[in-house]
């Protein structure tokens, strides 16, 4: 018996939502930070049928130290907790049957094609702009030329 990763779970999104991995990615994470900021402001996050979310205040208390049967003391804490809920104990438990899942590869969106706008009027060159188109209309003519001979050698 495996574990899922994230990547894992970000794919299996993509291909049951049908959508994009690079959205599927963006929704899985998206989510993920949602809960996390919401429990750490102190919040319970409940998705029903599946967890629930919450930083808990544990206050100071006394306890026994099991080995020697010492009284000590245990400092007040905060712990993060998530708690299954009926809907996840159901199907991880087999009482109830899992949803099915789309695992056939989508077929790539064909990607629009986007008509290019018209080319802005050009502006008037600076001076050493100038210099340098002069530099390369003179790189340009010269091979021209030696094409010429070539062709003319052809004949």
């Amino acid at each position: 018996m495996g574990f899922m990763k994230k990547r894992e779970l970000i794919l299996a999104v993509a291909l049951h939502t049908e959508v994009d991995k690079k959205i599927a990615a963006k929704l899985v994470e998206g989510t993920i930070d949602v809960i996390l900021a919401n429990v750490a402001k102190g919040e319970i996050v409940n998705i029903s049928g599946f967890a629930k979310f919450a930083k808990i205040k544990r206050p100071a208390r006394m306890a026994r130290n099991p080995a020697t049967g010492e009284q000590i003391r245990v400092k007040a804490k905060t712990v993060a907790k998530i708690t299954a809920l009926k809907g996840f104990k159901d199907i991880a438990l087999g009482v109830a049957a899992a949803p099915k899942l789309n695992t056939k590869p989508v077929a790539p969106v064909a990607k629009k094609v986007v008509a290019k706008k018209a080319a802005p009027a050009k502006k008037k060159a600076s001076p050493a702009k100038k210099v340098a188109v002069a530099k390369k209309t003179v790189k340009k003519a010269a091979p021209k030329k030696t094409v010429k001979k070539v062709a003319a050698k052809r004949r």
